[in-house]
């Protein structure tokens, strides 16, 4: 067909590059600067060949009629080998194979869907592929009814965008707009999220903008200005502000909303912002953000990110010279945890003492690190942020990251004494921050969490030798016997020990109670979701406490990480109850049902006895 008439077909566009369908047809746009001829090759059915017209301006589109919703095709450039399109809403064959032309109408049931308010987020990291036997969206929406009974509003969900390989993580994403076939169909992803809301569960996407991956990219043979000068630590970065770099930007940018528009997901966390390298203004990720608010502004929408300096520029508004983000993660909270449970202070786990004065100030002031020197970065890290709301920051005990940063791939339950555990529980469950688990947390798993990647011939070897590299940092992991235990990350016995089993939930049903005995206080108890103030105080070498103040009627956690401590007479302020009140003991992690070892008689007035590895709840009450 004349590339003229297939010019000037009228067409309705959601996005700016890929196919589109139409009403009689589908309309393709590609972005291929510099080069000379494109064409559509149609592969599911008699091989059928149409050229796009060039716009002049580095875009080459065209409308064709024999295409539809379910045709597989790939594009054609200046007569080289065929390529699938950076922009493919599906890879039913993977990277390599052909795209697909998906159609985005699906039978949405959450019309009323608003999202999660702020205080309400209690979050709930998912790797699709492992968090269920089948690894499947099918299958993990099979278990929402039971994440909504433990209490979870937020997921967070692993990427998503296709990559090489049978399985992965998903951080070396390729196809940036297609939810990856090793999970299901598009629309199995978007029943997934529309059984979510109406379940009352917001989910958002963890996406990644700071590299592309390098099985299956064919970026850079499309046209070599999607990339950047710099690479990120984990492969090349894309072109934010480089010449011609505004196509790049919008690709970026419009991806974010996609997922917002196309997928109804309630938000995105943004992976490793620190590696996104841009000297704009505005910065990438600030404009990725109003991109995806944009795309729902009925919709409470939680965008956040990974940043390890810390730099509370993300989280203030555009009018301050922010980029508009909701919170960070807060590693601070993690690395101090990991201290005060195992003890181990190695690699970056130095910075921190696990002492009651960093919990204390992490209630107080969300990060630790906010200009200080770093021992390990040997630098300066953070920037100010005592101004920030609390709802602001992220934090855990578990994430994918930190339980497979180790030989074993243990869980936390496994590294420390069940008393502990349950008391730093408490802690993260009931601070002013956002609580997140990794999944399977909530009932203490039996199987690891490992890294895994499918990868071949010298890329596979590059992770090996990264995973051992990597892992050196940790002295206790550096021995020959350590390192003889290291699973191999590219083998699938790697992948398939991560999978979770749910009958552990009533193997390990204390565990499970206990989390879902926390939410539901953190949920239904409004001094901890709306306190006016915490202050905190210090009450002896391993434990502290934390006043939540609402105009007389505050609560008291107290958490003791260490031995029985009695405190006779109790000179601390902080333990003085309102004027006209007493203090009610209403939780504790030395419950029998939480296996724990009863405790003792509560006075709050006389004396106060914190039992060994315990936390404690009070509120003020009748004197």
């Amino acid at each position: 067909m004349d590339a003229e008439i297939i010019e000037k077909k009228q067409v309705t566009r959601r996005l700016h590059v890929g196919a589109e369908a139409q009403s009689s047809g589908v309309h393709f746009r590609l972005w291929a600067p510099g080069r000379r001829k494109v064409e559509v090759r149609l592969e599911n059915g008699p091989t059928d060949t149409w050229p796009l017209a060039s716009e002049n301006n580095g875009y080459f589109s065209g409308f064709v009629p024999a295409a539809a919703p379910g045709t597989t095709y790939r594009y054609r450039i200046d007569d080289g080998p065929p390529v699938p399109d950076p922009a493919s809403r599906f890879q039913p064959e993977g990277p390599h194979g052909p795209s697909m032309v998906v159609s985005p109408a699906f039978a949405w049931t959450d019309q009323k869907w608003t999202g999660i308010a702020p205080e309400d987020h209690v979050m709930y990291e998912m790797h699709i592929g492992t968090f269920t036997p089948e690894g499947t969206w099918a299958a993990a929406a099979r278990q929402l009814p039971e994440l909504k009974a433990l209490g979870i509003t937020t997921i967070e969900m692993m990427p998503v965008a296709d990559f090489g390989g049978r399985y992965g993580w998903g951080y070396d994403g390729v196809n940036l707009y297609a939810p990856t076939r090793l999970y299901g169909k598009p629309d199995d992803l978007r029943h997934f999220v529309n059984r979510a809301h109406e379940e009352g569960i917001a989910v958002i996407l963890d996406v990644v903008y700071n590299h592309l991956g390098i099985d299956g990219n064919y970026l850079e043979q499309i046209t070599p200005d999607y990339m950047g000068a710099l690479h990120s630590e984990w492969g090349p970065g894309f072109n934010f502000d480089g010449p011609n770099n505004a196509p790049v930007r919008r690709f970026v940018a419009e991806n974010a909303a996609y997922w917002i528009d196309e997928f109804h997901f309630d938000g995105l966390r943004i992976d490793a912002t620190q590696q996104i390298f841009d000297g704009s203004t505005p910065n990438i990720v600030a404009e990725m953000t109003a991109a995806a608010r944009a795309a729902a502004p009925s919709r409470r929408l939680f965008i956040v990110a990974e940043n390890e300096p810390q730099d509370s520029k993300l989280i203030r508004a555009p009018q301050e010279g922010g980029y508009g983000l909701d919170a960070l993660y807060n590693d601070d909270f993690h690395h101090a945890s990991a201290v005060a449970l195992t003890g181990r202070r190695e690699a970056y786990y130095g910075d921190y003492f696990g002492t009651p004065q960093e919990f204390v100030s992490l209630a107080r002031h969300g990060f630790l690190f906010q200009g200080q020197y770093s021992k390990w970065q040997r630098q300066r890290r953070g920037t100010p942020a005592l101004d920030r709301p609390r709802r602001q920051f992220i934090i855990g005990l578990e994430n994918h990251d930190q339980v497979a940063n180790s030989v074993t791939g243990r869980r936390l339950w496994q590294l420390t004494s069940g008393g502990r555990l349950r008391a730093a529980t408490a802690l993260m469950m009931l601070q002013p921050q956002i609580p997140m688990l990794f999944q399977g947390q909530e009932f203490s798993p039996s199987m690891p969490f490992h890294y895994f990647a499918n990868h071949e011939g010298d890329m596979a070897v590059a992770v090996r030798e990264g995973r051992q590299k990597f892992l050196r940092q940790f002295p206790s992991a550096a021995t020959p016997e350590m390192e003889s235990r290291l699973p191999d990350p590219e083998s699938e016995e790697a992948f398939q020990k991560s999978k979770l089993d749910f009958s552990e939930r009533e193997k390990h049903a204390v565990s499970y109670r206990m989390h879902k005995d926390l939410i539901r206080l953190r949920r239904e108890d409004l001094v901890f979701r709306h306190a006016r103030d915490i202050d905190g105080a210090v009450l002896g070498h391993d434990a502290f406490v934390l006043r939540y103040l609402n105009g007389g009627d505050d609560r008291l956690l107290l958490v003791n990480f260490g031995k029985e401590l009695n405190l006779y007479p109790a000179s601390q302020p902080l333990l003085a109850p309102p004027a006209g009140k007493n203090w009610i003991l209403i939780w504790s992690s030395e419950d029998p049902r939480y296996n724990g070892a009863g405790t003792p008689d509560f006075e709050g007035i006389t004396g106060w006895k914190l039992p060994a590895e315990s936390a404690l709840v009070v509120k003020a009450g009748p004197p």
